[in-house]
């Protein structure tokens, strides 16, 4: 089993935390992770693009001019693609871009992005999250205490004092133990999770 140390929020190590392999030490799976990926961009993809084609455009019904004797290249309409103003050749239309992936490679994804920021040293165990008031600069200060920059930070109840103050940093994403995804995971530098966090999450996908 992984063991990673636990911090207080002054930044000082309190203890140490065993992992269980069954969530944070599996085999990395990097088909999968990129899958969980690629699923969510394309599900939070709106799909409203939409262009028109020949048949669409207002307007082109009469053959501009003459077949032959003018000099120009024969035309049948001012809609076709290459007019100013005509239509989109294969123009994009409304569309859903979402596509499913089963539970069972959902879950093996997330395990494989945890297990790869364990081992990266960047998963970091804090023994609780607590503000007594919603303070972005008391927040960012535990944030330098931990020497962490851009971080997810997982909590394991919606604790509105916390969530609030990170609210406005940049650089931070809260979420709860129920709403992590890997996207989020891979995406910030560094997972900030709370000592119940670390239990909630090996009860649910151990």
């Amino acid at each position: 089993m992984a063991n990673v140390a636990v911090f207080n929020m002054e930044g000082k190590e309190v203890g140490s935390l065993e992992l269980n392999d069954a969530v944070f030490g599996v085999e990395i799976n990097e088909h999968l992770v990129h899958m969980a990926v690629v699923q969510q961009l394309a599900n939070n993809r709106q799909g409203t693009q939409k262009a028109k084609t020949r048949s669409e455009v207002r307007g082109g019904g009469r053959k501009p001019w003459r077949q032959k004797g003018t000099g120009h290249a024969r035309q049948g309409s001012i809609r076709a693609p290459q007019w100013t103003g005509g239509g989109v050749v294969f123009a994009p239309v409304p569309r859903d871009y979402s596509f499913k992936l089963n539970k069972k490679e959902k879950r093996a994804a997330l395990k494989s992005a945890l297990t790869s920021r364990v081992n990266e040293k960047k998963f970091i165990v804090v023994d609780e999250l607590k503000l007594d008031e919603i303070k972005t600069k008391k927040f960012r200060e535990v944030l330098n205490n931990l020497k962490v920059g851009k971080a997810l930070v997982i909590l394991n109840d919606n604790d509105q004092n916390v969530v609030l103050s990170a609210r406005n940093i940049p650089a931070v994403k809260t979420a709860l133990t129920n709403t992590i995804n890997v996207y989020d995971i891979l995406k910030y530098d560094t997972v900030v999770v709370t000592k119940a966090a670390v239990a909630t999450i090996e009860e649910v996908y151990a």
